[in-house]
């Protein structure tokens, strides 16, 4: 499949595009639990950025340096994440330490990003330098951790660099389902095809002008590329909320685009899932959706049925489904590969997932995958078989992707590049096929379960405990593993209990309601099952579920809820980050 010519980008780099920005009358909107607005226009964005670069240079960092940025969505983080940009150098956006009772996991995994790109400064604000200590310690930055405030004091001017278009633009980690997250390298070329072809699949402004809202992360790919670069580019208005406030109050996310007019928003399944089960409707009282055109969806598999449970609780406020559109796509490939054509009703395809796993043919069936369009301006795609030849429609293979905006590759590590790049494919490593000259995503190959010589993608189990209201939804994973004394792999189902339904004495006939529904829809029975505290099942930085790291957790004994954590636990942490920062400055300076 190949699509659309790619237009011509307007801009060279981003750098660029944030100067002429500058002209614009629009900017950012900051959105808090009250409900509370900040507006920063594009103008005191690239003036911020400018200092900012100023400060970065006098404090030692030089072009082509990497320094990663541990922020949450707040204007901290454009000062930062532009301002790197500005001074020649490559920001490296990671996640900041949000889930406290996973704290010893977070920095961990932190150092070890930090020390794979080689990071010569980390850049914060100064509640989450707070808690940073332990991270800081592990991988040493040669510069040190310090705030914006910190970076600003003195007067070191001002700074505005203009890089190579094929220099490195952005270092965004893959999201870790699978493995590791591993550093993808984007060049400015790279970004700019990317925030094109975007520019191209937006709806005309006919009727009105294009306004964004988006409560996803700005370390992840689809919130700073699909949200933030692409408003820079266009230059729109966005409306940004935190990530948190939006899973701790989901009508945040829908009352800001009724309030602002809002024409395009993105979000997981998960998310159109939890705000048709949790949005009350005294929330949304007097709200309009009628304005929102284009509700993407993506970075995950995409489940019919909540976006069919979306639709239909939000239609009474003006909601189309017809704005509903499955998109697909990935870190390697700066962002989308895939998109759906626009004004009309989602589509899935329903196979049989017993064919589908013997055979690999998606022949009609109950399971529903649903279509995620054809491939962006610029890019071509292929499903292939184990040797890579070109299979043809409705034949489950691998996915292949080609085009400007795959990554020049993983930083620092060439052999992990050579296993996903070759002849200017970039292999995806997930699982589809095509149908109707469009693309149907089932999964990751990595998670694929073998059972009695079959392959089975995980979706195929997880997606019947959806009516097990014993069962947190969307928290259970299916896994394949040897018992003891077993010649094959096994079906193993790790499901976390719904909040509020605290461990009973016997758990039995939960257990044996996952069993019927996992035998009913699929003929295969689970060999064990399971319950689990809410947060068991580990995650990535972008909450997708870490199936192949559960599963070790789980052989290992190592699987276990986060640590419950109050005034006190904080306050230790605390403590011992500053106790780290000490013993750094101690041995090295920071």
């Amino acid at each position: 499949m190949n699509g659309p010519r790619l237009p011509r980008p307007k801009y060279r780099t981003v750098n660029e595009a944030l100067v002429a920005s500058a002209t614009s009358r629009s900017g950012l909107t900051f959105v808090d639990l009250a409900e509370h607005e900040t507006f920063v226009p594009y103008c005191e964005v690239h003036a911020s950025a400018r200092r900012t670069a100023g400060a970065l240079r006098a404090r030692g960092v030089g072009i082509a340096d990497r320094v990663a940025l541990v922020f949450p969505t707040s204007p901290g983080f454009l000062d930062a994440f532009f301002g790197v940009l500005l001074a020649g150098a490559v920001p490296v956006p990671l996640y900041p330490p949000v889930r406290l009772g996973r704290l010893a996991e977070y920095h961990v995994a932190t150092a070890k990003m930090i020390a794979a790109v080689g990071a010569r400064l980390v850049l914060t604000d100064a509640a989450t330098r707070t808690l940073l200590g332990k991270a800081i310690e592990s991988s040493r930055p040669p510069l040190g951790c310090v705030t914006l405030d910190d970076l600003g004091r003195g007067h070191a001017g001002e700074l505005e660099i203009e890089p190579d278009p094929g220099a490195l633009g952005l270092i965004q980690f893959s999201s870790g389902s699978t493995t590791d997250p591993r550093p993808v390298a984007l060049s400015h070329d790279s970004l700019m095809a990317q925030l094109a072809a975007l520019r191209a699949l937006l709806p005309p402004e006919t009727d009105a002008p294009q306004m964004g809202v988006s409560w996803l992360p700005l370390y992840h790919d689809m919130g700073l590329i699909g949200c933030l670069l692409q408003a820079v580019y266009y230059p729109a208005p966005l409306v940004l909320i935190p990530p948190e406030l939006f899973l701790a109050r989901p009508a945040l996310w829908l009352r800001a685009i009724a309030r602002h007019r809002a024409t395009i928003s993105v979000a997981p399944s998960f998310a159109y899932a939890l705000c048709a089960r949790r949005v009350r409707d005294e929330e949304l009282t007097g709200a309009d959706l009628s304005s929102w055109r284009l509700a993407l969806c993506g970075a995950e598999p995409v489940s019919l049925d909540a976006l069919d449970h979306f639709a239909q609780r939000f239609a009474p406020l003006g909601f189309d489904r017809r704005a509903l559109c499955p998109v697909y796509g990935l870190a390697e490939a700066s962002l989308a590969v895939t998109f759906t054509p626009g004004d009309r009703e989602v589509r899935a395809l329903r196979v049989d997932p017993v064919r589908l796993a013997a055979t690999g043919e998606a022949v009609d069936g109950t399971r529903a995958i649903v279509s995620v369009g054809t491939p962006v301006p610029g890019t071509d795609v292929e499903v292939r078989d184990q040797d890579g030849g070109v299979l043809g429609e409705r034949r489950v293979g691998r996915i292949l992707v080609r085009g400007p905006s795959v990554m020049i590759g993983y930083f620092g590590q060439p052999e992990a590049t050579a296993r996903a790049l070759a002849g200017g494919w970039l292999d995806t490593g997930d699982l589809g096929f095509v149908a109707g000259g469009e693309l149907h995503v089932c999964g990751r190959e990595k998670n694929v379960i073998v059972i009695r010589g079959a392959d089975h993608l995980p979706q195929e189990f997880e997606e019947c405990l959806a009516g097990v209201g014993a069962v947190r939804t969307g928290c259970a994973v299916a896994l394949g593993f040897v018992p003891e004394g077993e010649d094959g792999e096994q079906l193993l189902v790790l499901a976390e209990r719904a909040k509020g339904n605290g461990q009973a004495d016997d758990e039995t006939p939960t257990v044996d309601r996952i069993r019927r529904a996992i035998l009913t829809h699929t003929g295969i029975r689970p060999h064990t099952v399971r319950l689990l505290a809410p947060g068991t099942i580990p995650r990535t930085s972008s909450g997708k579920l870490r199936r192949n790291e559960a599963l070790r957790r789980f052989l290992a004994g190592e699987l276990g809820p986060p640590a419950r954590v109050g005034r006190l636990q904080i306050l230790l942490e605390v403590i011992r980050s500053a106790l780290a920062f000490a013993r750094v400055r101690f041995g090295r300076g920071a």
